[in-house]
């Protein structure tokens, strides 16, 4: 009887943003949906978060940006994953976020932005929907 690998997520505060409830909400709710959650903790460099995701295997990053930087620090994630070859990683964001920055967050390689109120079980869907496992 073989037992299915638990999907591993990455939780991340990029940046200067000294804010983290979210985040450490996010991670507890999905490790509650079963999945194993590194928390990187706050203010970390973006290249860092790359480098620790794919030392870890992860299949997923999670970004959260409460403080209007994420059109800089989020793609600044996603640079690296792609340069290592590990695109297969899912990166999503999260935090306050304006509708009109979702488009270019997107086109530079974040597969969904969740804003204040999304429910774990609608982030935890989306993880399982769209990781693709190695």
């Amino acid at each position: 009887m073989s037992e299915e690998k638990k999907v591993r997520v990455l939780i991340a505060k990029p940046g200067l943003d000294g804010h983290d409830r979210g985040a450490k909400v996010l991670a507890l709710g999905l490790k509650g949906e079963g999945m194993e959650v590194i928390y990187t903790g706050l203010r970390q460099i973006p290249e860092k978060i790359a480098q620790a995701a794919i030392q870890e295997g992860v299949d997923v990053v999670g970004l959260s940006c409460l403080s209007g930087a994420h059109n800089s620090l989020f793609p600044r994630v996603v640079e690296p994953l792609k340069e290592a070859g590990m695109e297969d990683i899912l990166v999503i964001g999260g935090g306050i976020i304006p509708e009109e920055d979702i488009p270019f967050l997107k086109e530079k390689g974040i597969s969904e932005i969740f804003g204040p109120g999304t429910s774990i079980k609608e982030i935890a869907d989306y993880i399982r929907q769209n990781i693709k496992r190695r």
